[in-house]
Formats: structure tokens, C-alpha cells, sequence
């Protein structure tokens, strides 16, 4: 039963690769009808040649013999051609299709929650969108359409030498359930030996990616020998899984070429005494169906790799369709889209909690006017960024209300949410390109003459100028030839470039040394000029002048208010914490 659901399952699957050349149906048709000619098309060149030997040969008709060695020589141009359109075209298929199945992956990947980032290696992400795809590839280009093709080009070959000689093909056929056998074998063996492939292949890529990530800390512990000894478990395990497949092969195609041999031996052995003895079979015949035998056994022979090949099309195609199919997105139901927000925002008893039952989040509640300044404090892990992500609906709250200008924020429509607010991360993610692209993010609309007077307002733009190239200097992967400081600036700048309504700095500053910590304090102040801000800070120095500052403990509010009111507080937690950091600071 389990393996008729499966064999179910196949088809379904199949039928969904099928759907995807859906907008390629020109395409399709040609492959197939091609497929369909060159079947009867190749067949025609050993029942000429047999027609030559027999009619004209052995009769010296020499006018007879070069008409149809002319036709021959046509017949191989036009299936040369058919078959080179046939190949180009199946192949161009199947790459279309991938480039339109990899913007459709990635697109769905942009729209996913962040807990499916939080859940899911980026190498098992990386996988699905690049190998996977790739493997779904071989469906049209190795796959669906070949196998068409040869099972057409076997059934016709079958028929002429039925049609031949029936005594002589039964004769030939003795030793094929040994080949069926054997092809059915092999096709389980290899389909296993792949399926253990790309499990590895997910792996390593989620181990490198990982590890060159974090390739720092690899070095900073001196734990060189470690990864190295893990990822040499790995290479061995997935170099396993190849060689498994390949000892598969190394078995399988020799075992046909010797019962291809023994299958051309009994040919000859019953057709000679048939043509000598009997005078049953001509030589014509004789000498035509060693060429049938090898257009059979050619086809059945890869047949067995060409149903792996299809079968690991639908195992990648399975693992993609999955995360196609995940519906861990953001409900993006709103309609409004204002084009500017007043900026108040209000959190009405919001719990919260990542797996739906520890709650991060306990009954927050707190509101912030238009221009005001919240600064939230807290010790790590109070949910201090969570509150952010929460604003920015990376995440659903369970209970409660988040109010942006006192409408619900699922009211709004996504993108326009985000659109009017921008975050400042304490760790700036910088993409490989110029400072100019980084600033924009591409966005045409954003001009140069923009980006410099927005750094020149941040006090950005004397760095940057003298940067080798100024803002066309070509920033490396997350920035790595930049300091802490000019990363953050040039976050700064992108965020005020884009002219938020409402802006979250979140630990901006705890990382930036004290002589790049006067020009953020600068660049912070023109930020939040005129708009809501929320602070995020260790440094308590950094949100003294908040007009309001929010006081986190384990998910819950325990104090609100302006500073100088919190000092106030006979053993408060701010007062605490103030006390503390101002005495380390004597201290050190």
C-alpha cells in the first residue's frame, strides 16, 4: 500500500513538474512531436540496408545500390539535424523552466517569517534554490521527454524485427528478462545511492556556509583542527554516497554489453544456420538485425539511467514543491497604504511568544506621541528586540493590539508598513557593492545628488569621500574592510535616506569606540529630529534625554517614564541599572 501511495505520489509530483513548462507549450509540442518522428525515422537506415543487400548486392545493381546509399546518407543528415534540434530544445526547456521555478523560490523565500530563518540552515535554503532546481532540470532535459522518445524508438524496433524475422527476434529476446532484471536493480540501487547524495549535498552546504560565516570565531578559538576533522566526517560521507553510485554503474553497464554480446551471438548462430541450412532468413536480414539488437539493448540500457535521473528530478522537485507549499508568511490582508504616518504608536496588552507557548511577552502596554523618543532598557533577553520586530510585523503577537497612528497594524498593507519605518541594527549587514548601491539598495528612484546631501546632514559624507572611489568604493561582504563606525554611519545614512515616519535604532552604538561614538551621537540626533523614534541601548548615557524610557524585565513593563522621574524610584530597576553603569564607568 505504501508503495502504491508512493507510485501516487510520483505522478502527482510529476504532473506539477509538467505544469511548470506550461507557459513553454510551443516548445513541448516540438520536443515531443520530434520525439515521435525520429522513432520510425532511425529505424528506416537498417531495414535499407538490408533492402540493399538483398535486392541490389547480390543482383549488381549498381543504379539501385547508389539511390539508396543517397537516401541513407539523407536519412543520417535529417535525424543528425532532428536530433540536435530535438536536444537543444529540450534543454532549453528545462532551463527556462528552472529560471522561472528559481525567481518563484526566491520570491517565496523573501516572503517567509523570519522563524522559518530562525528554524532552517541558509546552506538547506541555498540547496533548494540552487541544486534542487537544478535537478528538476534533468525532468525535461534527460528525463520525461528521452524516455518517451526511447520507449517510442523501442516499440518500433521491436515491430520491424517482429515484422523481419519473428523466429530470429524471439530468439534474440531469450536472454531479456535477464536485462529487465538487471535494469530494475539497478534503477533501485542508484535511486537510493542519489537520494543519500543530495541529503549529503544539503549538508555540506549547510556546514560550509556556517562555518565560513563564522569563520572568526573559527579562528579566534583556534578550532581550525575540529571543523576540520568534522568536515572531513562530511566530504567522507558524501563521497561515499557518490562512489556508491558509480560502483552501481561500474556494474550495470557491463553486464548489458555481455548480454547485448550473448543476445548478437544467438543472432548469429540461429540466422546462419537458418540462411545456410535451411535458406529461411536472408543475409539481408543478417545483416540488419545485429544493428536492431543494438538499437534495442542501446535504449533499455539507459532507460534504467534515464528513470533515476527522473526519479531525482521528483525527489528535488518534492523538497522544493515543500517549501513552496510552506504557508509560514506574514498575512498580508491589510489595504491601507497611507503615504506618510503621523508616527504614535501604542502597544495594548500584547503577548507574545516564538513557539506559540513561552511567552516572550507578558501584557505590554505603552504608547508613544508623534516625534517622541522611547528608549527601552532592559537586561538580555528581556524583549527588547522583540518589541521591534513586532512593529515591524517580522512576527504575529498572539494577544493584544499594536496601534500605528491608533489603527492595527495588520490593517495595513505590508509593504507600506515597512516602508515607513526604518531600523538601524547594531551589527549593519553591508551587500557586496559601492557604498552608493548599499545606501540605495538599488532603488532607481534614489538619486546621487540625495545620498550626499542626506550624508552630509548625518555627517557621513567626509568619510566616505575619501574612500578610494567615494561612494563608488566597492564595499566587501558585510563590510569587512570597513570599521564598526563606518558601517554604522553608513546604515545611518540609509535610513535616513528613505525618509522614514517612524525610526528604531536598535543597540546602534553599544559596539562603536569613543571617538565614533561622537559622530553616531550627532548623526542619532538628525535622525530622530521630527520623527517617533524608539532607542534600544546599553549605554544608558545614549537615552538620557528620551522623552520617555520603557523599563523591560522577563516580557514585562516594570517601569515608564521620563529619566529623571526614574531615578526617583526608591530601589527601581532603572535606578539600578543607571547606578551600576555610571560606577563601572568611575571605576574603569
Amino acid at each position: 500500500m505504501a508503495e502504491k501511495d508512493k507510485s501516487k505520489l510520483d505522478w502527482i509530483l510529476l504532473g506539477k513538474v509538467l505544469r511548470l513548462a506550461l507557459p513553454y507549450k510551443r516548445f513541448v509540442l516540438l520536443t515531443a512531436t520530434l520525439a515521435v518522428v525520429m522513432a520510425p525515422l532511425g529505424i528506416l537506415k537498417p531495414y535499407l540496408i538490408q533492402v540493399m543487400v538483398d535486392e541490389h548486392v547480390f543482383k549488381g545493381d549498381i543504379p539501385g545500390l547508389t539511390k539508396l546509399a543517397l537516401i541513407v546518407t539523407v536519412l543520417l543528415f535529417l535525424e543528425a539535424t532532428m536530433r540536435y534540434v530535438f536536444n537543444y530544445t529540450s534543454s532549453w526547456l528545462g532551463q527556462s523552466v528552472i529560471r522561472d521555478l528559481r525567481v518563484r523560490v526566491f520570491n517565496h523565500l523573501t516572503s517567509l517569517r523570519l522563524r522559518y530563518f530562525d528554524t532552517t540552515p541558509i546552506g538547506t535554503s541555498t540547496t533548494r534554490t540552487i541544486n534542487d532546481i537544478e535537478t528538476i532540470n534533468t525532468v525535461f532535459s534527460e528525463g520525461i521527454i528521452t524516455i518517451v522518445a526511447d520507449l517510442l524508438t523501442l516499440i518500433v524496433v521491436l515491430g520491424i524485427m517482429f515484422y523481419t524475422s519473428w523466429e530470429l527476434t524471439l530468439v534474440c529476446m531469450t536472454i531479456l528478462p535477464i536485462l529487465i532484471v538487471a535494469s530494475y536493480i539497478f534503477k533501485e540501487k542508484v535511486k537510493t545511492s542519489f537520494q543519500i547524495v543530495r541529503t549529503q549535498i544539503a549538508k555540506m552546504n549547510a556546514f560550509l556556509q556556517e562555518r565560513i560565516t563564522g569563520m572568526r570565531i573559527v579562528q579566534i578559538f583556534n578550532a581550525e583542527k575540529q571543523e576540520l576533522d568534522k568536515f572531513r566526517a562530511i566530504n567522507r560521507e558524501y563521497t561515499q554516497a557518490n562512489l556508491d553510485a558509480i560502483l552501481y554503474y561500474a556494474i550495470f553497464f557491463p553486464v548489458v554489453d555481455i548480454i547485448a554480446a550473448a543476445s548478437l551471438g544467438l543472432m548469429v548462430w540461429w540466422g546462419a544456420r537458418n540462411t545456410l541450412v535451411e535458406g529461411g532468413i536472408t543475409l539481408g536480414v543478417l545483416v540488419a538485425f545485429p544493428i536492431y539488437i543494438n538499437m534495442l539493448f542501446r535504449p533499455i540500457r539507459m532507460l534504467a539511467d534515464k528513470f533515476n535521473t527522473l526519479q531525482m528530478g521528483l525527489v528535488a522537485a518534492e523538497r522544493v514543491f515543500l517549501l513552496l507549499e510552506k504557508t509560514d508568511k506574514i498575512e498580508d490582508s491589510g489595504h491601507q497604504a497611507p503615504a506618510k504616518l503621523r508616527g504614535e504608536v501604542a502597544f495594548d496588552h500584547v503577548f507574545f511568544a516564538y513557539n506559540d507557548k513561552d511567552y516572550v511577552l507578558r501584557d505590554v502596554n505603552f504608547r508613544i506621541n508623534p516625534g517622541d523618543t522611547l528608549a527601552i532598557v532592559g537586561s538580555t533577553g528581556s524583549g527588547k528586540s522583540t518589541i521591534i520586530n513586532l512593529l515591524n510585523r517580522f512576527y504575529d503577537i498572539q494577544e493584544g493590539h499594536i496601534l500605528v497612528d491608533g489603527v492595527d497594524i495588520r490593517e495595513y498593507q505590508l509593504q507600506a508598513l515597512r516602508r515607513r519605518i526604518a531600523i538601524v541594527l547594531q551589527d549593519v549587514f553591508l551587500f557586496s557593492g559601492s557604498v552608493f548601491e548599499n545606501i540605495t539598495l538599488r532603488d532607481p528612484a534614489i538619486t546621487r545628488e540625495q545620498v550626499e546631501s542626506a550624508a552630509r546632514m548625518i555627517g557621513a559624507h567626509e568619510f566616505i569621500a575619501r574612500l578610494p572611489g567615494g561612494y563608488d568604493y566597492q564595499v566587501m561582504e558585510r563590510g569587512a574592510t570597513l570599521s564598526m563606525g563606518q558601517r554604522q554611519l553608513i546604515s545611518f545614512v540609509r535610513a535616513l535616506i528613505f525618509d522614514p515616519d517612524i525610526l528604531i535604532l536598535d543597540e546602534a552604538t553599544s559596539s562603536i569606540d569613543p571617538e565614533s561614538e561622537s559622530i553616531i551621537q550627532y548623526a542619532t540626533e538628525k535622525l530622530i529630529a521630527r520623527r517617533t523614534s524608539i532607542i534600544i541601548a546599553h549605554r544608558l548615557s545614549t537615552v538620557r534625554n528620551a522623552r520617555n524610557i520603557l523599563v523591560l524585565e522577563k516580557g514585562e513593563v516594570i517601569e515608564f517614564g521620563p529619566h529623571e522621574e526614574l531615578l526617583k524610584i526608591p530601589n527601581g530597576r532603572y535606578r539600578d541599572l543607571y547606578e551600576m553603569q555610571f560606577l563601572q564607568m568611575a571605576e574603569g
